[in-house]
C-alpha cells in the first residue's frame, strides 16, 4: 500500500501530460531540475557563510586597540550596571 504500481505511475504520467502538454512538460522538468539545483547551492553557501566566521575569530589575532577597547566597554558596563542596582535601590516600592 506504501509505493505506487507501474499502473499509478502511468496514470500520473498521463494526467500530468494531459494537464500541461507534451510540448511543456520537459520544458517544466528542465525548470525544476535547474531550481533545485539552485537550491542545493545556496543551502551549501549558507553553511559556509555560518562557518566562515567562527574560523576567522579564531585566527584573527586581537590588537591592543581593541583589548583597551574591551576593557573599556567593561568598566563602562560594571558602572552602568552599579548606577542601575543604586537606582533601584533608592526607587520606593510601586504596589
Amino acid at each position: 500500500m506504501g509505493s505506487l504500481s507501474p499502473v499509478h505511475w502511468m496514470i500520473v504520467l498521463v494526467v500530468l501530460v494531459l494537464l500541461f502538454g507534451a510540448k511543456k512538460l520537459p520544458d517544466t522538468a528542465k525548470a525544476v531540475g535547474q531550481s533545485l539545483r539552485i537550491l542545493k547551492r545556496e543551502t551549501g553557501k549558507l553553511g559556509d557563510e555560518d562557518d566562515a566566521p567562527a574560523a576567522r575569530a579564531r585566527t584573527a589575532p586581537v590588537s591592543p586597540d581593541a583589548e583597551e577597547r574591551l576593557r573599556a566597554l567593561e568598566a563602562e558596563n560594571a558602572r552602568l550596571r552599579a548606577a542601575g542596582d543604586a537606582a533601584r535601590r533608592d526607587e520606593p516600592e510601586v504596589r
